[in-house]
């Protein structure tokens, strides 16, 4: 979320794609807007100057925090968090596509073995792998 804090609109004004340089990191990733999320996008800003930050708020990473803290507080959960937004897509993309290097690229992590333990699927697949197994 502090990622998308320093976005203006002119950032993502008629672009099919916006580039972002991670905090954390300090890398820079450049992600596909789709056509749905372009004119979502169109609508937001009609009537905002190129200038003005996409996201108002500067706290935009802690009111996210606390809109998903109580989601998970409505459905009994406490593990719910601002990363995981982040890393449900990911389990979901590696379960829809098994393409583990792709997703190592969109999460911009160095090692195949850091993706598989960011997004669990470690467990799943030993799991699965031993669901029939027997001697």
């Amino acid at each position: 979320m502090s990622d998308m804090v320093p976005l203006t609109v002119g950032d993502v004004r008629d672009k099919s794609h916006v580039v972002i340089r991670e905090r954390k990191t300090n890398k820079t990733k450049r992600f596909m807007l789709p056509v749905k999320l372009r004119e979502e996008i169109e609508d937001y800003t009609a009537h905002m100057s190129d200038e003005e930050y996409l996201f108002p708020s500067r706290n935009l990473p802690t009111q996210a925090y606390r809109a998903l803290v109580k989601a998970g507080d409505v459905l009994g959960r406490d593990d719910i968090g601002t990363h995981t937004m982040r890393k449900t897509f990911g389990y979901a993309y590696y379960r829809r596509t098994k393409d583990l290097a792709f997703l190592q690229n969109i999460f911009n992590h160095s090692a195949p073995s850091i993706t598989k333990r960011y997004i669990g699927i470690t467990q799943d697949e030993i799991d699965e792998t031993l669901k029939d197994f027997s001697l």
